[in-house]
């Protein structure tokens, strides 16, 4: 045989050998769903209506019958976010061999990503997964296997050194009988989660009610708050070493928020369960607590009592301080300058925080002292940036949600008695809102 043929044979086998690892990677790394069947009269089960350009989902039931219903309701919308992300990736990672070897890569870190999947949550991923039928992206990942991914997309994101999560700020108010959560979620991607955010109010049969402020596709939580009260979000934080197992973050706060009625059953409900990554929740309630729960694989998490008017960013301040990583994000990131910038505004009010006032403190572009910032400088708390901003009034149960864009849009006040009422009580009135920035 000619040394040419050789090297043609040779060439030949490695190509072979590639697909074959390709295609063993992908019948290795499958997550198969759980049998689940299709209500038949799923549009009893949800509603959806605009307000403005924010997209008011109401979805009640089995974890089956909200999982078909959000994906029929919402079909067109999660299209378009998927297009996005594969566009974002596509520009990131040109070479298509590259961008296989990548995903193969995830399939076999993330092999067994749904294992510690609380069993409501896969029926319900599973019953979207048959509702999101036809599958534009299925030659990408069977629709099950890539919506347990997509809602794992937190904390995936969170194990990259340089997370578009980490600026998130969160300021917390409880005196004279009232109690706020304010908080800008910063996701420093693409306008397309500003732009299509979602309200979503969902009753699941045997569970707590609850409101999430996200985007269409997410089950999970990142903004949420409960019939009683108790209102949870997540910002970024970094320590520890992440986990290819574990309980998303955005499902831990969905089970949580199901569950618990006050900060202190918060706190034991998060111990429950592990984490894939760090992260810290801000939690508060209708009796005034508030706390920071920083939680890290492999550890307890530790609860940190807010005094009563705070401002969180994206750094622990627990046993877990001197982590490494923790000490680059204070080096390397502003999260100090908006914990400064944010404690000084929380503490120069005069009177009890208002919801006026909470939206003025996430819409502000100042440096610590009050220096003027450029457009769109990560320092400031409000960097231009944000897929959303809420306002929790935890005592009266209302939410004020951003329009896009970003911060800048009117905030937009949801009742949660009206809302998670069977039938929804707040359709037909007109909501108030705060006006929009000048």
């Amino acid at each position: 045989m000619s040394r040419r043929r050789r090297v043609l044979w040779v060439a030949l086998g490695l190509v072979l050998g590639l697909f074959a690892g390709h295609f063993g990677v992908r019948a290795r790394g499958r997550l198969e769903p759980p049998q689940v069947s299709v209500p038949a009269d799923a549009a009893a089960f949800a509603r959806l209506s605009f307000e403005g350009n924010l997209r008011v989902v109401h979805l009640s039931g089995t974890p089956e019958q909200i999982g078909y219903s959000h994906a029929r309701l919402l079909r067109a919308d999660m299209v378009h976010n998927e297009q996005v992300l594969m566009a974002e990736l596509h520009r990131a990672v040109r070479p298509a061999p590259l961008r296989w070897l990548l995903l193969d890569l995830a399939q076999l870190r993330y092999r067994d990503l749904d294992r510690e999947l609380d069993p409501a949550r896969r029926r319900e991923l599973a019953a979207l997964a048959l509702g999101f039928s036809p599958d534009p992206f299925a030659d990408v990942f069977p629709t099950y296997q890539r919506f347990v991914y997509l809602n794992a997309l937190y904390d995936i994101a969170l194990s990259f050194e340089h997370s578009p999560l980490i600026g998130c700020t969160t300021f917390t108010f409880a005196e004279a009988g009232s109690a706020l959560l304010a908080r800008a979620f910063d996701f420093d991607v693409h306008d397309v989660f500003d732009q299509q955010k979602a309200v979503f109010f969902v009753r699941e049969e045997g569970q707590i009610p609850f409101a999430s402020v996200a985007w269409p596709g997410l089950p999970g939580v990142v903004s949420g708050m409960n019939r009683d009260g108790l209102a949870l979000v997540v910002h970024g934080g970094r320590a520890g070493e992440p986990r290819a197992q574990g309980e998303p973050v955005v499902h831990a706060l969905r089970r949580v928020l199901s569950t618990a009625r006050s900060v202190d059953d918060a706190v034991k409900a998060f111990a429950e369960r592990e984490p894939m990554v760090s992260h810290i929740v801000i939690a508060a309630d209708a009796e005034g607590h508030a706390a920071a729960i920083e939680r890290a694989p492999g550890l307890p998490p530790h609860a940190r009592a807010l005094p009563p008017r705070a401002a969180v960013t994206n750094h622990f301040q627990g046993p877990l301080a001197a982590d490494a990583k923790n000490q680059r994000v204070r080096r390397e990131t502003t999260t100090l300058e908006r914990e400064a910038r944010g404690t000084e505004l929380a503490l120069a009010l005069g009177r009890p925080a208002t919801v006026e006032d909470a939206v003025r403190l996430l819409r502000d572009r100042n440096a610590p002292g009050g220096a003027p910032l450029p457009p769109g400088d990560r320092r400031a708390i409000d960097a231009h940036i944000a897929t959303h901003g809420v306002v929790f009034d935890c005592v009266h149960r209302t939410l004020w949600v951003s329009e896009a864009p970003h911060l800048s849009g009117r905030f937009v006040a949801f009742d949660l008695a009206g809302e998670l009422a069977e039938p929804p009580q707040a359709l037909a009135a007109a909501r108030p809102s705060v006006p929009a920035r000048p």
